[in-house]
């Protein structure tokens, strides 16, 4: 049950990394809100962060309830593979074509301790393939997931190239309306947004004019 496949693909990319003429083709982003939000919030974050975790359980549905599903954000969750067992959640995650992306990411951040508990790789697997069954996935297609070495080395391509691009160093961090914005409070984090909002809306009447 060991994920070998996807082992391999992390070790040689953190070895190696991939010469720009020969990288795979980079991942288009999976937004969750209005497409047409007046404001963009990006976050980069890693399944087997503990601080995301806890973002995602205090902070988000906050954010969802406030923001995202009022019309006001788009929200773009990338991923961060600082670890093995993060790559493997990031790809059960992105099972699917990424449909299921967000009810297994927080699937994933709800269930972080638990999943995580397992002593060896085979019981970390063990572990995910649960939540992925709950999910609604098979066995089949999450060993189809993991053993498609090309599609793992577009996902670490694709974190590569985000994080190199947006200078990131740590999870969770924020890009809200181009700003790069750090773990913190959600009375604070809720300032910025709003402030973005009114740059927005401001921007949007003067365009009218």
């Amino acid at each position: 049950m060991f994920l070998r496949s996807a082992v391999t693909v992390f070790a040689l990319a953190l070895a190696a990394p991939v010469m720009a003429q020969d990288a795979p083709e980079t991942l288009p982003d999976i937004a969750l809100g209005a497409e047409d939000a007046p404001l963009t919030i990006v976050e980069y974050a890693s399944f087997t962060c503990g601080h995301c975790a806890n973002f995602h359980k205090d902070v988000f549905p906050q954010l969802k309830a406030d923001y995202i599903d009022t019309g006001k954000v788009k929200f773009v969750q990338r991923d961060i593979y600082f670890d093995q067992p993060g790559l493997w959640a990031g790809i059960m995650a992105r099972c699917g074509e990424g449909e299921k992306f967000y009810p297994v990411a927080d699937m994933l951040f709800d269930e972080q301790q638990e999943w995580l508990s397992g002593g060896s790789g085979d019981e970390v697997a063990a572990n995910l393939r649960k939540i992925g069954l709950k999910a609604g996935m098979t066995d089949d297609q999450m060993t189809a997931c993991w053993d498609d070495t090309a599609k793992v080395e577009q996902l670490i391509a694709t974190f590569q190239e985000n994080a190199k691009a947006d200078d990131i160093q740590a999870t969770p961090t924020f890009i809200i309306g181009g700003e790069t914005v750090p773990n913190q409070a959600w009375d604070s984090m809720k300032e910025i947004i709003d402030s973005k909002l009114a740059e927005a809306d401001t921007g949007t009447e003067a365009a009218d004019q």
